[in-house]
């Protein structure tokens, strides 16, 4: 385990930083350099290098500031991102990161929590600890870097790889079918889940905001390639033009439409989904769905998330589940501070004498 305590208790204030117990210390304004650090190293054109760029530029935004923020991460070379940041932060095992980052914001609730983790390391070996962060309702931010592919050990399918993709220890084709993120996200009871592409930079930052200012577990999707193994994995989305053709951005409230003019919507038939043309068949916008990200029932918002251009759907981006729920960590320390109430001792001594003492001499 590699810890990386790149902020030091009492900051720099010559460097643009206020000390921890400065009054004015959430007043003053950020920018993405007070949270870079060191050299990333990563292979050119990687979408680590993207999404560090808009995490760094969220962070500043949201004026947080670096001592009170911690980048946990696991194993990989997303996982890698921690060195990069100027907060607390650590590097754990793999596919241990939300373990450690429940711990953390358990620990010390006053932290805003990062945890970044590959598909790999988050969803094969970390795939438990994923599902019931969710399910528990911790409040930290995973990020999930998805470019389907195990990049670190050079090459292997992972958990999210299609069926049939060849890979190094899958020549003939994987026969597996995926874990799709945000059905394994809803199916744990998740309350927060938005999509972004890595490259797509002001988008990516909006995405990452919303999931800090939303108090629980968020899930983020980050759509990225990896240039050696699976370079082209999204490429449908990994351009501006791709996204008009073959995306929707969905915000609540707001009508679901898509396309280069917005041509395009989404309207239910029975069960499911259907894309339609504005104009055309006696279809007006007043036709179109509206999205509600705060409905707590999850089924419509399920099936804009599952959404597919193999299926002649646009992928859905954005902020696509947000429901407020009670969290973890304020349930525990509230029933902790009960039970502390209704205890005749409070501490170690305390509780010695709550017994009958002898006194030997």
């Amino acid at each position: 385990m590699e810890t990386m305590n790149s902020t030091d208790k009492t900051i720099n204030p010559t460097a643009g930083e206020a000390t921890p117990d400065a009054t004015t210390a959430t007043d003053r304004q950020y920018n993405e350099n007070d949270f870079k650090k060191g050299q990333p190293r990563w292979c050119p054109g990687c979408g680590d290098h993207s999404f560090l760029a808009s995490l760094q530029k969220a962070m500043a935004e949201l004026g947080i500031p670096p001592y009170k923020t911690a980048v946990i991460s696991g194993i990989g070379c997303s996982s890698r991102l921690p060195y990069y940041v100027h907060a607390y932060a650590m590097q754990t095992i793999h596919g241990r990161a939300a373990a450690v980052a429940t711990g953390v914001k358990v620990a010390n609730p006053d932290l805003t929590v990062w945890q970044i983790s590959g598909d790999g390391d988050g969803l094969a070996i970390g795939g438990n600890h994923f599902i019931h962060a969710n399910r528990r309702n911790i409040d930290i931010n995973m990020i999930l870097l998805n470019n389907r592919i195990y990049g670190l050990t050079k090459g292997q399918y992972s958990p999210t790889s299609p069926r049939g993709f060849v890979s190094k220890s899958s020549p003939y084709g994987t026969v597996e079918d995926p874990f799709r993120p945000a059905e394994l996200c809803f199916g744990a009871r998740g309350h927060f889940f938005a999509r972004a592409v890595a490259n797509d930079t002001r988008h990516t930052v909006d995405v990452l905001k919303a999931a800090c200012r939303h108090k629980g577990s968020s899930v983020v999707e980050i759509l990225q390639n990896c240039m050696i193994f699976n370079n082209g994995a999204y490429g449908p989305v990994y351009t501006n033009e791709g996204r008009k053709r073959n995306a929707i951005y969905v915000e609540h409230g707001k009508p679901l439409v898509f396309g280069e003019n917005n041509e395009y919507g989404l309207v239910q038939e029975g069960f499911g989904l259907k894309v339609v043309k504005i104009g055309e068949n006696g279809i007006t916008i007043d036709d179109i769905l509206v999205h509600d990200a705060h409905c707590e029932d999850d089924t419509l918002q399920l099936k804009l998330a599952m959404m597919d251009n193999e299926h002649g759907f646009p992928v859905a981006l954005g902020v696509i589940r947000d429901v407020e729920a009670p969290t973890y960590d304020d349930a525990l320390h509230a029933q902790l501070k009960e039970v502390e109430q209704q205890k005749k001792y409070h501490n170690f001594m305390e509780l010695l004498e709550t017994n009958d003492i002898w006194e030997v001499k």
